[in-house]
């Protein structure tokens, strides 16, 4: 018995369409430390890089941990999909961008892609999701993000 394989890509994801708030991307170099024994950079570190450009985003609304700690909830991830394209490799600039793709109750979905900067157009490496959910930092219970959080990413 084999299970079915969920594939989703974002080639067709219209990034212009959505809000700005909703969106952010950092760019970052790819170092010795991010490669594994075949000199690409090690698949662990493409979720590194898309929890950081998480973060920045969260960060640049005012909605760091410890402000969404005193809000009274925390997103968590539940389930991490990454479909690999192509290698990065050592000193390679790559651009990871984020979009709050969909927020509801106490769940929210964030799509990332992962593209390798060059002179020309950038090359996707990478196309990653995660699907959080919101809980109450001391019951670690799942509940409803707070109204804040939607209001800072542009999502009431």
């Amino acid at each position: 018995m084999s299970l079915p394989r969920e594939e989703f890509t974002l080639g067709a994801l219209d990034w212009a369409a959505f809000p700005a708030l909703r969106q952010h991307e950092i760019t970052l170099t790819a170092t010795a430390a991010d490669l594994d024994d075949m000199g690409h950079v090690n698949n662990t570190v493409y979720l590194g890089w898309c929890e950081a450009v998480a973060r920045a985003h969260a960060a640049s609304q005012g909605m760091d941990t410890p402000a969404l700690m005193a809000l009274g909830a925390v997103p968590l991830a539940r389930q991490h999909t990454i479909r690999y394209l192509r290698p990065a490799l050592l000193g390679d600039s790559v651009r990871v961008r984020t979009l709050l793709l969909d927020h509801s109750g106490p769940r929210s979905t964030r799509v990332y892609t992962v593209d390798r900067r060059g002179s020309g157009e950038p090359e996707r490496l990478a196309e990653c999701r995660t699907d959080w959910v919101w809980v109450d930092p001391a019951s670690g219970r799942p509940k409803r993000a707070p109204v804040e959080v939607a209001r800072r990413f542009g999502l009431a």
